[in-house]
């Protein structure tokens, strides 16, 4: 009796294993049938900010709190120990205990400081905003000098042309990263100095060709890489359509909604 349910049982437990594994099973000829998806290699190109940022009003207070405290626990410089020496000679003058002509052939530190003083009052600072910024060119470098560009440039996607960050094919035998130098010097021209940051991209996306021409392929696998501003710019002769734009300004060009949340995952 009990080797009987013995039986019955290791029966049972093996129909359940059959059962359980069955829905993982692939279908006949499913795992030949396989889609095909290009690689293609991207570029982040982005100019660093030129100038700092402007302090707001609790920064300027923090700034002037250091700044004094930094001063009552300083020792005292060069020059003033030279001008309380200067001081010191000056009342020996006046009494008449030093000679008049050892005293005039010395610089003293206040005459340094006037000197000093003289040349900064003629220094004049640089404006923080361009004659760019005021026209709103976005095709020059030389605007929002406090916060950072990114290059985009218009590319054709099946039979429409869409503002991209610059990306095309991977060639037979290149890495993705000698890809992504050749696209940058074909969509851009070889003005362009870049600094790229590694060889491992910093993002990636995906999109389907549109049903007419998904010949070969599904679609494109794109994977970004990031790298900064040397000099120069765009060659205007090989792309005349191109914009540096702020981060924030980014969806006023990139018209896909999952393309800027992509972008905007590698963005710093």
């Amino acid at each position: 009796m009990l080797r009987k349910a013995s039986f019955i049982l290791g029966n049972q437990v093996r129909l359940n294993a059959v059962s359980l594994c069955r829905p993982f099973a692939s279908a006949p000829g499913a795992a030949g049938k396989q889609e095909k998806w290009d690689l293609y290699a991207g570029v982040l190109v982005e100019r660093l900010p030129i100038v700092s940022k402007e302090l707001n009003a609790l920064e300027k207070d923090f700034q002037e709190y250091l700044w004094r405290v930094e001063f009552e626990k300083s020792l005292k410089s060069d020059s003033e120990i030279q001008h309380e020496r200067d001081l010191k000679q000056a009342e020996l003058l006046k009494k008449g205990q030093i000679d008049l002509d050892e005293a005039a052939s010395k610089q003293t530190a206040q005459d340094l400081k006037d000197a000093y003083t003289e040349e900064l009052n003629k220094f004049e600072k640089a404006p923080r905003t361009t004659a760019d910024d005021k026209t709103n060119n976005v095709l020059s470098t030389n605007r929002c000098l406090d916060d950072k560009l990114y290059l985009l440039v218009e590319q054709a996607v099946g039979s429409k042309k869409h503002f991209l960050l610059p990306q095309g094919p991977r060639l037979e035998g290149e890495t993705m990263r000698q890809a992504a130098e050749r696209i940058v010097r074909e969509k851009c021209g070889e003005q362009l100095d870049l600094l790229f940051y590694g060889n491992a991209p910093c993002g990636f996306y995906k999109y389907k060709y549109p049903a007419a021409v998904r010949d070969q392929s599904v679609g494109a696998k794109v994977f970004f890489f990031r790298a900064s501003l040397k000099n120069g710019n765009v060659d205007k002769n090989i792309s005349k359509n191109f914009a540096w734009m702020q981060k924030d300004a980014l969806g006023s060009k990139l018209s896909n909604e999952r393309y800027v949340e992509s972008v905007q995952k590698f963005l710093v």
